[in-house]
């Protein structure tokens, strides 16, 4: 990607000689009984990414930084679940929505589906490549619904599983609603934009939304709760920076377009636009459930 992590993120020279060794090391004795000592350290080992300089380094990528967190427990014990709530004017904040806040109204067109720019992907290329991109010109896209922080006031840590609630509408019998968490680095002389850089991210078919086994078809214009779980992450969000938190309906090619007219998977021969709705009021809060890590933890 376009993003470094800095020397500690390498497995190879930091937690191990190298990956191999790492791994047969715990194999070892798991499996063979040897007694190297694996049984007597911290169980869970998390790269956090963050604490860099946001410029741009020799090579030619963002200086994020990061670095490793030991701990004995996932998700790690002094866990803050914080909601983050999304708000009519874009705002992501932890106060809650007021009474009659209008909903967030967007369509999701199957033949022109929100890109995807990077990710957690190990075998995309040269469809699509993996890594951390800048995701600033998603948010110009109208059928992205982008929330964000003010600047932060202090660093912040967010390291364990994110899940997003939403209460959402739509009238077609099937539609697909996905989150992606992003750090917005403030501009400075090598990114005078600044730089959106992707963390995390999700998806959740709505046929699929109370069960897996059991798909049901929404019912046009019947409001839903959902719940979208994304990948667990680690990340500092340092002082000055921005949380950002996009709601959209397509994430292709990294996730396959929902036609939105209820066909069976893999079929598209009636696509149709959806006309999605977001509720972002006092009785319908949407939500992000962030794993805030206390400073001195």
């Amino acid at each position: 990607g376009d993003v470094d992590f800095g020397p500690a993120a390498p497995v190879d020279g930091n937690l191990a000689d190298n990956f191999f060794a790492l791994r047969r090391r715990w194999f070892d004795r798991w499996v063979q009984g040897v007694a190297n000592g694996v049984d007597t350290e911290p169980a869970v080992r998390i790269f956090v990414m963050g604490g860099g300089s946001g410029r741009r380094n020799a090579a030619g990528r963002l200086d994020h930084g990061g670095r490793w967190r030991m701990a004995a427990d996932w998700p790690l014990p002094q866990t803050r679940w914080t909601k983050f709530y999304l708000h009519s004017d874009r705002r992501l904040g932890r106060e809650t929505p007021h009474d009659g806040a209008q909903p967030l109204d967007y369509t999701s067109d199957p033949r022109n589906p929100v890109p995807t720019i990077g990710g957690a992907l190990s075998s995309g290329e040269p469809v699509m490549r993996g890594g951390a991109y800048d995701q600033r010109k998603l948010a110009e896209r109208a059928d992205v619904l982008a929330f964000a922080t003010p600047p932060l006031e202090r660093d912040l840590e967010v390291t364990g599983p994110v899940r997003v609630q939403l209460w959402i509408t739509s009238d077609g019998p099937d539609t697909d609603f996905t989150a992606k968490l992003i750090d917005v680095h403030p501009p400075n002389e090598d990114y005078p934009n600044g730089f959106a850089m992707n963390l995390t991210e999700g998806i959740l078919r709505c046929r699929y939304r109370d069960s897996w086994e059991r798909p049901s078809p929404m019912v046009p214009g019947e409001v839903y709760a959902i719940t979208i779980e994304l990948f667990p992450t680690g990340n500092l969000f340092s002082r000055g920076h921005r949380l950002r938190l996009d709601i959209a309906s397509s994430n292709f090619p990294h996730f396959d377009i929902n036609p939105n007219s209820g066909e069976p998977e893999g079929a598209m021969e009636h696509p149709r636009i959806a006309h999605n709705r977001v509720f972002v009021d006092a009785a319908r809060p949407s939500h992000i459930v962030l794993p805030v890590i206390p400073p001195d933890a």
